[in-house]
């Protein structure tokens, strides 16, 4: 592009707002960890004059907003905002991080977002995971750039990059990802190494030199230009074939000279459209420069070429018995609906949402309806209340900056909204609505936790709602057979920063114990027992004696208790004891301290005292009766089975199958997902797939993803099942 001129940069320090969602540009960057994303932030902020020098400024313009454990372990776990001005138009930059356990930070920033920028390291290349970003933005239509960084790595080839980029995003079109610019290099150093010092506008001819400091505009040489008119014909022809002039193109290959800006308004349009994405190129300033290499060329493709908030279709909006409300996109005087698309807390303020307002005006003081969010399975109540919202502020890093109000098509925070959590939505109190919900991932890892110590166990659930309130993607589970609170999360990272912050943020020291199974058990084959409960020790006495007859029932079947006691051999007062104390020892186990299920558990017989007798005392023959008839046969040991379903890119597809049949899995079969990839489905013992979504991970380099689902419980394999029962002591 390059065509506008230089527009002034904002004030560092000064509230970024927006009175029109025509001046306000919402940007996802998306890309692997250390693709440079941060660094692309903090160069834009540098560029438009939101902070004053490079780096990260603590405190006093942070472009991300890190934890502890983040600055440790030196990555980004949390979207972050930051919001810079170019040419009149608010552009709300938001940072994801790269790592795949965030991806629900990730899938926030694409909600809150009207178009993304996919950054890619010209030394490493594109992944997987980003791939499948890209995939996920294609079938929404969100418009798309891309960013190519790392070019000062001795490693870098921007061509190169370019051309693995169209091969990667441009399947059905190659031609729609092009190159804008071409770098241009000074002359070899020393080390063999030539640093890029400035781009060639492919449209314009003209040479941006960034090596002052300043991008000077230049005409540059012709020794300056080589290969630049191949790649400017096929970069015109890729624009004119999305052009909405239908003549352009037999005009061109006629031999008419298009003007240049006919070109960049058809360019502008068709990204907009989400039909061609441009490749950039970016490199971080030097000690003391203001600009960056690339930085103005991508704020002008940003303001012109992204679309307003009034292009992006509005989610699915309904009232709160379900009835469809139509509403106009980005209406500033229409019914409010804003959506929390992140949720943090902070120690002076408590707790602050990130707000997409969709449509309406939010102002500070507002009495809003909360409504949200059906993840009940997650530990996350359903939400049908009203609160007073705090201030509206524009968020910085860690710093807040007030404004007045936040139109439709902005982004701001939100204070004081101590109900809402992630994915809840906003309205006005008089006409409450409800949005569609973005899909969330599906926490895989099993993180079993206890407290450390009795003041731990005090704080323990209220800081576990405050954790699982910041992050929809955790899942909180009261395991009801085990006993164990178990943390779900998306892989060890995710596990590992939820520990972090429960201890620095919620005072709360937890200890990571072996996650447990929930095994059941079962008889082998028919078996009988004998419950004689008789003492006698001065004053009343305790008589009951009980036969019963206990035999295997098809899986899913429970216990089922019958009476076929005759002749009243059991007073009929007492059969109902029996039938409690018999059930009151399956849930306990008769083996390895399992509950038993599955079973038909017959009364035939029994003897009773006409003083002695009582309910407890029958109770206590009914479990002695159990377990006698327990000990007489072999009692199987069932697992839980999870229905699995990998998708893989086809080149894993042996290596998934042969991994899941070393897991005593069962594949059932495959199926062709669209182009190149594969859903294997199978049956998985839930034993062996507990670090599942961390070895599949590793196996895939992260291309792969799975879901699992309970089927049933069945019997384990002998071995399997007796060393199961030595672990346990073989107690009931």
């Amino acid at each position: 592009m390059g065509e506008k001129a230089q527009s002034h940069p904002g004030a560092a320090g000064r509230a970024v707002t927006a009175d029109h969602p025509e001046s306000i540009r919402n940007v996802v960057l998306v890309g692997h960890s250390g693709a440079g994303k941060t660094t692309l932030v903090e160069a834009l902020a540098l560029t438009t004059g939101a902070v004053n020098r490079a780096g990260r400024v603590e405190d006093g313009g942070t472009v991300s907003d890190y934890d502890d454990i983040e600055h440790r372990q030196q990555r980004s776990v949390q979207l972050s905002l930051v919001p810079v001005e170019w040419d009149g138009i608010k552009i709300n930059v938001l940072d994801t991080p790269g790592y795949a356990d965030f991806v629900g930070e990730l899938r926030a920033g694409l909600r809150a977002a009207d178009a993304a920028l996919f950054v890619v390291s010209a030394s490493d290349g594109v992944d997987g995971s980003t791939r499948a970003v890209w995939e996920e933005c294609q079938a929404v239509g969100m418009p798309r750039a891309i960013v190519v960084t790392h070019l000062e790595s001795a490693r870098a080839d921007f061509e190169e990059m370019t051309r693995l980029c169209a091969e990667a995003f441009g399947a059905d079109d190659p031609d729609a990802v092009l190159p804008l610019y071409l770098p241009l290099r000074a002359p070899e150093g020393p080390d063999g190494h030539a640093p890029v010092t400035g781009l060639v506008g492919l449209l314009s001819r003209k040479l941006f030199d960034y090596s002052t400091g300043e991008r000077t505009e230049s005409e540059p040489g012709a020794d300056e230009l080589p290969g630049i008119e191949e790649a400017r014909n096929r970069l015109i022809e890729g624009i004119i074939a999305e052009s909405e002039d239908e003549t352009l193109m037999d005009r061109y290959l006629g031999g008419e000279q298009v003007d240049v800006k006919t070109l960049v308004q058809d360019l502008e349009r068709a990204v907009a459209r989400g039909t061609f994405f441009p490749v950039l190129a970016a490199a971080p300033a030097a000690d003391g420069a203001r600009q960056g290499l690339g930085t103005l060329e991508l704020l002008e493709l940003i303001t012109g070429g992204f679309p307003t908030p009034f292009e992006h279709p509005l989610p699915e909006v309904t009232t709160l018995d379900g009835r469809p409300r139509e509403l106009q996109p980005c209406d500033i005087e229409g019914p409010l609906v804003a959506e929390v698309v992140r949720t943090s807390s902070d120690p002076y303020v408590g707790r602050v949402s990130l707000v997409r307002v969709f449509s309406g005006t939010l102002r500070p003081d507002d009495t809003v309806h909360v409504s949200g969010h059906g993840m009940t399975d997650r530990g996350h109540e359903d939400h049908d209340v009203d609160e007073r919202i705090g201030a509206v502020s524009m968020a910085f890093g860690k710093q807040q900056r007030p404004v007045p109000h936040a139109v439709a098509g902005d982004l701001v925070c939100v204070a004081k909204l101590s109900r809402a959590e992630t994915g809840d939505t906003l309205s006005g109190k008089d006409d409450p609505l409800l949005m569609e919900p973005w899909q969330m991932p599906d926490p895989l890892l099993p993180l079993a936790i206890q407290a450390h110590s009795k003041p731990d166990e005090d704080k323990l659930s209220q800081g576990l709602a405050r954790l699982v309130a910041e992050d929809p993607t955790m899942r909180l589970e009261q395991n009801q057979d085990t006993h164990q609170v178990v943390l779900w999360c998306l892989g060890e990272a995710h596990a590992d920063v939820a520990l972090e912050r429960l201890r620095s943020r919620y005072g709360v020291q937890v200890d990571v114990v072996p996650h447990k199974v929930s095994l059941r058990e079962t008889f082998a084959g028919k078996a009988a027992g004998r419950g004689r409960h008789v003492k006698q020790s001065g004053g009343h006495g305790q008589f009951a004696i009980c036969e019963i007859e206990v035999e295997p029932l098809p899986n899913g079947s429970g216990i089922e208790f019958v009476d076929k006691v005759v002749g009243g051999a059991v007073p009929r007062q007492f059969i109902p004891s029996v039938e409690k104390g018999v059930r009151a020892q399956a849930a306990k186990g008769v083996a390895a301290g399992y509950p038993l299920v599955d079973v038909r558990i017959t009364l035939l017989d029994g003897k009773a005292h006409s003083v002695d007798s009582s309910d407890a005392a029958f109770q206590t023959a009914g479990a002695l009766a159990l377990r006698e008839a327990a000990a007489d046969t072999r009692i199987h040991l069932l697992e839980p089975v999870a229905e699995v379903g990998v998708l893989i890119p086809d080149d894993y597809v042996g290596p998934v199958m042969s991994d899941l049949s070393s897991r005593r899995g069962r594949v059932l079969g495959t199926e062709q997902i669209g182009t190149g990839r594969t859903l294997v489905r199978a049956e998985v013992p839930e034993f062996e797939i507990g670090r599942y979504a961390i070895d599949l991970r590793s196996l895939s380099h992260g291309t792969a993803r799975f879901s699992r689902a309970y089927a049933r419980h069945e019997p384990m394999p002998p071995q399997v099942a007796d060393r199961i029962r030595e672990q346990a002591g073989d107690t009931p």
